[in-house]
């Protein structure tokens, strides 16, 4: 039987597994800086958003300490949600183009967009340990979607993550081992894994990642769900 995603969410939030980020995503929300002061902070776990009968999965990397750790929703509160949810819009996943709260309106469609790890991390890298102790929430929401056919990895960190997660779940990964690129394909099991580059300012500002780049891997993804 298929786990509820209520309940994975229900886990997801609730974790203390990992004492550096519990320190930091407390701490963050603590000591907010000047433009959200005064705002209340989630500063938990973020669990997935989307639609539960998704046929595409984005899997991010982690929360932002001022994005998604005070909005309380992946993706949300910073200018990597901005761009993110700009480009599921113009390819028709997302009824809105923005994501600022959790009560702004947003709704996905055929998409849920998680992370390999829930925690909002030092320096946005969590360590391998804190990666390992989350991997579980992404085996089972990936199981808990019974319409899923395509994963979209947002950055070389998600990608190889979610390939440990689809071998965590028992599927084979072929030789040679996929490698992440933009744009890059890999069917594993039932399902295909798309690769993307992270919608960071690092990567959008220098403009080696584009919002034309984004929408055609997206684009992309919603063809080969179907």
């Amino acid at each position: 039987m298929r786990e509820p995603l209520a309940r994975i969410a229900r886990d997801v939030v609730g974790c203390r597994r990992c004492p550096r980020l519990v320190a930091w995503r407390e701490a963050s929300a603590a000591n907010p800086p000047r433009r959200f002061r005064g705002e209340p902070y989630w500063a938990r776990p973020l669990p997935a958003f989307g639609d539960p009968e998704a046929r595409v999965l984005l899997v991010g990397l982690a929360p932002a300490a001022h994005g998604g750790n005070r909005t309380g929703r992946i993706f949300t509160g910073d200018a990597s949600g901005d761009f993110l949810f700009a480009a599921l819009h113009a390819a028709g996943f997302a009824n809105q183009a923005r994501s600022v709260s959790r009560d702004d309106g947003l709704a996905l469609s055929g998409a849920l967009v998680t992370a390999a790890a829930r925690c909002a991390p030092p320096g946005n890298r969590p360590l391998p340990s804190e990666f390992e102790r989350c991997r579980p929430y992404l085996v089972r929401e990936i199981a808990a979607l019974p319409a899923l056919r395509v994963v979209v990895a947002l950055g070389g960190l998600a990608f190889d993550r979610t390939l440990q997660a689809f071998r965590s779940a028992g599927l084979e990964i072929p030789p040679p081992r996929p490698r992440f690129a933009h744009g890059s394909e890999a069917r594993i099991g039932p399902y295909t894994l798309l690769g993307a580059y992270h919608p960071s300012q690092q990567n959008t500002f220098t403009g080696r990642l584009t919002r034309p780049m984004l929408e055609r891997v997206l684009r992309r993804a919603r063809a080969l769900s179907r």
